[in-house]
């Protein structure tokens, strides 16, 4: 568990409402699974659809499931009218991601005024049993004051 201290008292349902407004989310068929101070799991089905031509699921999904997982575990810490923004990431693929379900759980490691360090992993469950397949490093930014990123 996190020991981080949400500045909004409303985080869980702002972080559920962004994640809603997201048309790459729900093409990709990602839902929100966990919301937790400084903390956030997103689950994918794996299917067909975003599959690569080997059959594991493709690293743009994988990606953007951690990038996701990353950011909204920021944003749960993030006062009241503030946006996320993703500044960098990069993604260790670590594993073919194969199996039933892909998880990410996303994690503050240092929250900031103006920068985030956030961490994702991204296990590939099947059977019941959990394999990482990739881990994620993030900068996230706190965005106030500007037209159309607050969240």
């Amino acid at each position: 568990m996190s020991t981080n201290e949400p500045k909004d008292p409303a985080f869980a349902a702002r972080v559920h409402g962004s994640f809603a407004k997201q048309g790459l989310m729900a093409t990709l068929g990602a839902r929100l699974a966990r919301v937790a101070p400084g903390e956030v799991e997103i689950e994918l089905p794996l299917s067909p659809a975003i599959a690569q031509q080997h059959g594991f699921a493709h690293a743009g999904a994988v990606a953007a499931i951690a990038d996701n997982a990353a950011g909204y575990a920021a944003l749960s810490l993030m006062p009241p009218g503030a946006g996320v923004l993703t500044a960098e990431f990069k993604i260790n693929l670590v594993a073919p991601a194969a199996g039933e379900l892909l998880l990410a759980r996303g994690r503050v490691v240092k929250a900031g005024r103006t920068l985030t360090l956030a961490q994702a992993e991204v296990l590939a469950r099947q059977g019941g049993r959990e394999k990482l397949v990739a881990l994620l490093t993030a900068t996230v930014m706190t965005v106030e004051g500007r037209e159309g990123v607050a969240d």
